[in-house]
């Protein structure tokens, strides 16, 4: 890789492989993808919240799939911050640990690393549509 490439190049971490043939880098958006794909997948969780310039992409048609998540990483620990619009009606103490165990299983199945913390805020409660 040369410095070129090296300076145009998203946030990366080399992931540890012990049979080698080359290097493997993961970028954090990837990593915020599996968050937010893994947290989406909760009962409970109605969507994931995002920022106005997250909103205004996806409404013209772009949909990020790491909206509501923010992932900080240093060596091989991942920390994980999630903003979540839970579904009127669900435990919230409940479905948070659901959403902590989920994100930190995908993330360490998936890539290796070691998740140190899932921080969730609730942002909002989601009423069902009639």
């Amino acid at each position: 890789m040369d410095a070129a490439t090296e300076n145009t190049e998203l946030h990366t971490h080399k992931l540890e492989n012990e049979e080698q043939f080359g290097e493997v880098r993961i970028a954090d958006e990837v990593v915020a993808i599996i968050a937010g794909l893994a947290a989406s997948e909760v009962d409970g969780v109605a969507s994931m919240a995002g920022n106005v310039t997250r909103d205004l992409i996806e409404k013209l048609g772009m949909k990020s799939l790491s909206k509501g998540v923010k992932i900080s990483m240093d060596e091989k620990t991942v920390h994980v911050a999630l903003a979540i619009n839970i579904q009127y009606g669900y435990n919230v103490p409940t479905t948070c640990s659901k959403i902590q165990e989920k994100v930190k299983t995908a993330i360490e199945t998936m890539t290796g690393l070691e998740v140190a913390e899932v921080n969730i805020k609730i942002v909002n409660v989601a009423m069902e549509k009639k």
